[in-house]
Order: structure tokens, then C-alpha cells, then sequence
């Protein structure tokens, strides 16, 4: 059975990928607390995020897909990615599957934290 939430998540991800980051927004809360995956921590806010991931992309190439979301019994949401993160001019960085936890307040994203 597919998730109430893949539709959001999608969104979410193709967002991103496309380097759109007002769409990506509009699926989070404007207090969104973000992993900055490759330094630790979290930014906060969508200002913060922006910035963030500017950055993030002036450094690297990152390509995230889902491939399946989990509700777990706790209510945070579970998804299962298949990540890529090339350098700038094409070194594969990194190639494998990750997870990423979603916390959702009033149906938006309000935090994402990464599991090994």
C-alpha cells in the first residue's frame, strides 16, 4: 500500500533535484529543521536551509530518488533513497541507499534526520 505521504515526499524530491528550492518549500513547515548531512548538525529555518544547500551545491552534485515510504508507530515517516553525490566535475562521491526520517507537523515537513 502506498503512503499518504508519497505524493509530498515526490514533491519534495523532485523539487530538490530540479534545484527548485520554492517548490521543495512548500511542502515545509517555515521552521523546517534540516541535517546538514556531511558536517553535522541541523540548520533551521528555510532561510537557513537556502542557504544551506547553495552552498551544499556549489561543493557537490547530489541526486536523491525515493523508493519507498514508511509510516513507523511512532508517526515519523521513513524513506528509503537512493542517493548519488557527484563532484563537481563528475567523481562519484558516494552511490548507495540511505535513510531519511521525516517528522510532519500539520501535514508539512517539519524535520529530517538521516539513519545509517
Amino acid at each position: 500500500m502506498e503512503s499518504k505521504y508519497w505524493n509530498l515526499i515526490s514533491k519534495a524530491y523532485d523539487g530538490f533535484n530540479a534545484r527548485d528550492i520554492d517548490s521543495t518549500f512548500s511542502v515545509m513547515d517555515a521552521d523546517v529543521h534540516w541535517p546538514k548531512a556531511f558536517e553535522g548538525g541541523h540548520v533551521v529555518g528555510k532561510d537557513e536551509v537556502r542557504a544551506y544547500w547553495l552552498r551544499q551545491w556549489s561543493e557537490v552534485n547530489p541526486r536523491v530518488n525515493p523508493v519507498s515510504v514508511t509510516e513507523r508507530p511512532d508517526g515519523k515517516v521513513e524513506v528509503l533513497v537512493d542517493q548519488l553525490v557527484k563532484s563537481l566535475d563528475g567523481a562519484v562521491l558516494f552511490d548507495g541507499k540511505t535513510k531519511h526520517v521525516y517528522t510532519f507537523i500539520d501535514g508539512v515537513i517539519h524535520r529530517m534526520d538521516i539513519e545509517a
